[in-house]
């Protein structure tokens, strides 16, 4: 693993740790009344998005069981259609996917930190 995609792994983490913390405590309800909330969890999922980018198809392979072009395609919705983007989607994406994802990221820098 290059140095790039351990730093880009590491960032994922920190936004996902930021997204959790954002609405931790938080229902559905509860974050469509915070428009801040709202505002810095969506950022922080799209430049998880971003990050992806940094990422070799080969590591992508690699790691096959994480949807590479799904996080991407999110990280696309939200930055190109902002208003468009279901507020349902994004909760299920914190209540479903990210801390998956987090345990997914955390296996990659573990295993591949010895290579850097």
């Amino acid at each position: 693993m290059k140095n790039k995609e351990y730093v880009s792994f590491i960032k994922m983490i920190e936004y996902i740790n930021k997204a959790m913390k954002y609405t931790k405590d938080y229902n559905y309800d509860q974050f469509c009344q915070d428009e801040k909330t709202i505002d810095a969890t969506v950022f922080a999922i799209s430049q998880i998005g971003e990050l992806v980018k940094n990422i070799s198809k080969e590591t992508m392979k690699k790691y096959n069981n994480i949807e590479w072009n799904m996080i991407k395609g999110l990280r696309n919705r939200i930055v190109h259609d902002y208003d468009g983007i279901s507020l349902k989607s994004i909760w299920f994406v914190l209540e479903n996917d990210l801390n998956q994802l987090k345990g997914d990221i955390q296996k990659i820098i573990d295993s591949e930190s010895n290579e850097i």
